[in-house]
């Protein structure tokens, strides 16, 4: 049986926070892989600033080096609004042998009780949560925690960096950066 980590989100982009939190996780609870899923229409979030494959491929630019890291374009394939629980369902329907663990920061913690469908979700995934500054838990839902190095990254702060001129060098992987750049997203021009 494999213990997969998942980490799902819009990665709009992704950043070297979702890079570490994964890493922290599969380290400290020894999962075989963490996957990344992007989603294609968050249920919580508005739509994404830019187009399916462009994150699919800024997160496999992102991942690239290490190789516990995994793309999945399961949401974006599925369209629609991307709940927890119908990709979950499917993963466990597709990888039955897996144990899956939903990895999510403080901020998604705190929304946990009013996530869709959350009696049956916590049935089929174990929650794991990273510590976020500012935020508090909700002991409604089981987590386990997992302590990493605070690092107040959000790709909302870096899509306003590149929109007003302002460099994102070291927020994000060097691929992503280059990606961005070359592909003239968010804003960016050079």
């Amino acid at each position: 049986m494999k213990r997969i980590g998942i980490l799902g989100g819009t990665f709009d982009p992704p950043h070297q926070g979702h890079l570490l939190m994964a890493e922290f996780v599969r380290n400290d609870l020894h999962l075989d892989e963490v996957w990344f899923i992007p989603s294609h229409v968050p249920p919580h979030k508005q739509e994404a600033k830019v187009s399916a494959d462009d994150r699919l491929k800024m997160v496999e630019n992102a991942i690239e080096s290490n190789p516990y890291f995994k793309a999945s374009n399961v949401e974006l394939t599925r369209k629609g609004t991307s709940y927890t629980v119908d990709t979950m369902s499917y993963l466990i329907d597709q990888y039955p042998k897996n144990e899956f663990y939903f990895i999510i920061g403080a901020d998604m913690v705190e929304h946990l009780p009013k996530w869709y469908k959350i009696d049956e979700l916590k049935k089929l995934v174990q929650f794991v949560g990273v510590k976020r500054p500012g935020y508090k838990w909700s002991p409604e839902i089981p987590v386990q925690f997992v302590e990493i190095p605070l690092i107040d990254i959000s790709s909302s702060t870096i899509r306003e960096r590149l929109l007003s001129g302002h460099s994102v060098r070291y927020l994000v992987p060097d691929a992503v950066y280059h990606f961005i750049k070359e592909h003239k997203i968010y804003g960016a021009d050079s």
